[in-house]
């Protein structure tokens, strides 16, 4: 069986399901019981009917079973790599961004204006 999702507007809760029924689709396409999955990915029997039914396992779990199904390979699309491109580094001046800073920018495009130091001044 299919499932069909449309992820641009589905809930978190809806893009599980469909994952985790991808991964039974894949599992039995590849005819493996849930037993040789579990043997393969080094869990239990329980893990993987929890993650089939979409009842939420850990990233690493979730990692163990796409590996044992050989599908890993799938998981470098699953996030863009995050360098900066050759011609963004002439802004940076060949730096990396080491840590997000989003309130200065607000900070600073608030311009100046005359009484906003009033409430210090009065102190």
């Amino acid at each position: 069986m299919t499932y069909n999702i449309d992820f641009l507007l589905a809930t978190s809760q809806q893009i599980e399901t469909a994952l985790c029924n991808r991964l039974e689709n894949i599992r039995l396409a590849r005819n493996m019981t849930q037993m040789q999955l579990a043997e393969e990915a080094g869990v239990s029997l329980r893990t993987i009917g929890r993650l089939e039914k979409g009842q939420g396992v850990s990233v690493d779990t979730f990692i163990r079973v796409l590996i044992a199904l050989g599908i890993h390979q799938n998981l470098e699309a699953l996030l863009p790599d995050p360098t900066v491109r050759p011609i963004e580094r002439i802004d940076t001046r060949g730096s990396e961004r080491k840590r997000a800073r989003p309130g200065i920018a607000a900070e600073e495009s608030t311009p100046w204006s005359w009484g906003d130091g009033a409430k210090n001044d009065e102190q």
